[in-house]
This record gives structure tokens, C-alpha cells and sequence, in this order.
């Protein structure tokens, strides 16, 4: 199997694409620490996917936190060879009507989280000379989006901490790539209108939207050896949305 024997660690790893994810890489051989901070949902998650899918209750923004649960899961499972940096939340508005406490959480959660917990994990991949690094960013990082000013700045900003990150790690066979979503049906998306989803599929060269596995079989490959001599990328996973 692919990851036979590799330690993930996903944050969001609860639901949505974090859940999915977590499934797949279980398939391909992986032990899941699975991190969240919705504990009542990763214990449920347990429950469905097994002894292998390891719970941890991680707040991301919480930067002394993070560093000891990153700690524990190193002490109980030895080492982490892939980081998912997959947690994130929107808040949702127009430049003159978003309040600065809705900017200030997601970029809090979506970006300051990725550094929080790679910085984190990254002195242990050093030790290690091995790791694979993967942020999640989005086509609105790329391309920006009406009403999401803070979500689209978090985005970018992970773009280029993954430019960045692969420049500084290579030296220690890190490598550090992204992946920018387009729209996918997730409990993020699911609250979308009905006239706002058939808008997405009509712009999308597909012709539909996205489904979790979608995005999770792009981070099972390029956690992979096959994806050995890709870092420092970008791959869009957008059904040709943006075309």
C-alpha cells in the first residue's frame, strides 16, 4: 500500500474533505491522527473508521497548544510523516460590512493554524530528513471571491507559506505543496442556495461540484513516492471552474 505504515496527521479531520481523507489514506496503509476541535465529532469518527484513526482535540489558533498535542502524537505514534494542514472556517461578507472579529477568526484558524501546527511539526520532519507538508488552499486564494475578503487572504497567504516552506525544508527531503479547491460539497458548501449551486456547475467545465474524495485522492498522491520530485506546487482541483 502506498503510506504502509506512515503517520498523517489531518487537522480538520472530523468531517467534510478532513473525514474523507482520513478514509482514504487509511485504504493506502496510513495510521490517521486525526485532529479537531469538535471533539464529539472526532469520537465519532473513531468510532465509524477504527483503532487506527487516533483522536486528538487540537484548537489550531492556539499555538502552545498545538505544539503539546503535537508533541503527544509524536511521544504515541513515533513520528508524523504527513501533515494536512486541511482545518478551516468562513465567515462570510462584504469589505464594509465584516466586522473585524470575523476577519480576525479565520485568518486566526485558516491561516495562523497551518503555521501554528507546521512549525510544530516541522523540527520532528527534520529529524526524521522526511515529510510531506500539504495546505489547503482555494481557487479564491488564486482569483479572490466577492464577500470573501478574509477567506481569500487566508488562502493566498497559504500559497505563499508554501512557496516559502518548500525553499526553506528541501534541504531536509521535506516537501511542501498546495491544493486550491474549487467549489466542494462539504457541510461548508452545503448551505448554499440552490440557485448559487447551479450557477457553480454552469461555470464549471464538469459540470458539477466537487465531491470530498475529489480532494482527497489529490493529497493521497502527492503523499506519495510517486509525487517525489514535485514541491513548492499549486494544484487546482476545480473541475475547470476556472478555465
Amino acid at each position: 500500500m502506498r503510506l504502509e505504515g506512515k503517520v498523517t496527521l489531518i487537522t480538520g479531520a472530523a468531517s467534510g474533505i478532513g473525514l474523507e481523507t482520513a478514509r482514504i489514506f487509511m485504504k493506502a496503509g496510513s495510521i490517521i491522527a486525526g485532529c479537531d476541535y469538535n471533539e464529539e465529532s472526532l469520537k465519532k469518527a473513531q468510532a465509524e473508521l477504527g483503532d487506527n484513526y487516533k483522536i486528538y482535540k487540537m484548537d489550531v489558533s492556539k499555538h502552545d497548544d498545538v505544539k503539546l498535542v503535537v508533541d503527544q502524537i509524536v511521544k504515541e505514534l513515533g513520528r508524523i510523516d504527513v501533515l494536512i494542514n486541511n482545518a478551516g472556517i468562513t465567515k462570510d461578507n462584504f469589505l464594509v460590512r465584516m466586522s473585524e472579529a470575523d476577519f480576525d477568526a479565520v485568518i486566526s484558524i485558516n491561516l495562523k493554524g497551518a503555521y501554528n501546527v507546521t512549525q510544530a511539526v516541522v523540527p520532528h520532519m527534520m529529524n526524521q530528513r522526511n515529510g510531506v507538508i500539504l495546505n489547503a488552499s482555494s481557487v479564491v486564494g488564486i482569483y479572490g471571491n466577492i464577500g470573501q475578503t478574509n477567506y481569500s487572504a487566508s488562502k493566498a497567504g497559504l500559497i505563499g507559506m508554501t512557496k516559502t516552506w518548500s525553499k526553506e525544508l528541501a534541504r531536509y527531503n521535506i516537501r511542501v505543496n498546495a491544493v486550491a479547491p474549487g467549489y466542494i460539497r462539504t457541510p461548508m458548501t452545503e448551505n448554499l442556495s440552490e440557485k448559487v449551486k447551479d450557477l457553480v456547475k454552469e461555470k464549471t467545465a464538469l459540470g458539477r461540484m466537487g465531491e470530498p474524495s475529489d480532494v482527497a485522492n489529490a493529497y493521497l498522491f502527492l503523499s506519495s513516492d510517486e509525487a517525489g520530485y514535485i514541491t513548492g506546487q499549486v494544484l487546482g482541483i476545480d473541475g475547470g471552474l476556472t478555465l
